[in-house]
């Protein structure tokens, strides 16, 4: 089941409100994906700076415990940590060593990602999603069938700087994707097929593909059955698997390209009844960027 709704601005003026339309998408969402729910923003980002996003208890120790040019900014269950991008192999040591009960979710200069089990609303709300501002975002509500209902397992999944996933559908050959992405250094924090599907598509970005290029060649190397919203730094893409019995919908107009797993998820938007309204075709890329 599960739901998939994705955002991602053309207009500038519209930032502000970025987090306040993807609440109401994600939550119109809620009966497809009741047991969890999760979002990625990208927000504003800092020259030479890193973003970790960490989830876990006792946040508060974190910060003096690290020192130096560390700052933070605490949502609930997560923390963002704000630090030099030279920093990161010295902080991301100390949380491996000192804080193992904590979780990194994502790092980049401009993502961060929230997630955590209940009722889509209820986790947007806690995290104050409404009130966050930013360029593009995605968002996942879970249904799990394949395993269980926990945090680790509720999207969206990171395996690279400013990149997510989040997956609709069941691949049936990640187990022996995983034991190949393993030498390649990825680790996996749950038995979730789609954390295999981000770990994968990560890897062939590092490996020098573009954004197209990388989602093309899981086409080939994925079986199953999937609608991928993925988001990078500056942008975001589609992709539905060849036989597309996952429902998927998108709506393009002058200010805004928005992705659905149904059109009810977008009836609020602003402007949508003169968006071009169209289903993705499948096995076919769809991309948007900042330029």
């Amino acid at each position: 089941m599960c739901g998939i709704v994705g955002l991602f601005l053309k207009d500038p003026a519209l930032e502000p409100r970025l987090g306040s339309m993807l609440a109401g998408m994600l939550e119109v969402m809620s009966d497809r994906g009741p047991d969890s729910a999760g979002f990625a923003v990208y927000g504003q980002g800092r020259p030479d700076r890193l973003k970790l996003t960490v989830r876990g208890g006792r946040l508060e120790e974190v910060v003096n415990a690290l020192g130096g040019e560390v700052e933070s900014r605490l949502r609930d269950t997560h923390l963002v940590l704000s630090l030099p991008s030279a920093e990161e192999h010295r902080v991301r040591g100390w949380l491996a060593t000192e804080r193992p009960d904590l979780v990194v979710t994502g790092a980049g200069e401009r993502i961060e990602i929230y997630k955590d089990v209940g009722l889509p609303a209820a986790v947007a709300r806690r995290f104050d999603l409404a009130g966050m501002a930013g360029t593009h975002g995605v968002g996942h509500t879970r249904m799990a069938t394949e395993s269980a209902v926990t945090v680790d397992g509720a999207h969206p999944f990171s395996t690279g700087a400013d990149q997510c996933l989040v997956h609709n559908g069941s691949l049936s050959n990640h187990r022996s994707l995983r034991r190949v992405l393993e030498p390649a250094g990825m680790a996996f924090a749950s038995d979730n097929d789609s954390e295999v599907a981000a770990a994968y598509l990560s890897v062939k970005l590092r490996e020098g593909a573009t954004l197209s290029e990388a989602l093309e060649a899981g086409l080939k190397d994925f079986d199953g059955f999937f609608t991928f919203v993925m988001g990078t730094r500056d942008g975001f893409a589609v992709l539905r698997d060849p036989v597309s019995c996952k429902p998927a919908v998108m709506a393009e107009t002058n200010r805004y390209v928005a992705f659905g797993s149904e059109y009810r998820a977008l009836v609020d938007l602003p402007g949508i009844e003169d968006a071009l309204v169209f289903e993705p075709e499948p096995a076919r890329v769809y991309a948007w960027e900042r330029h």
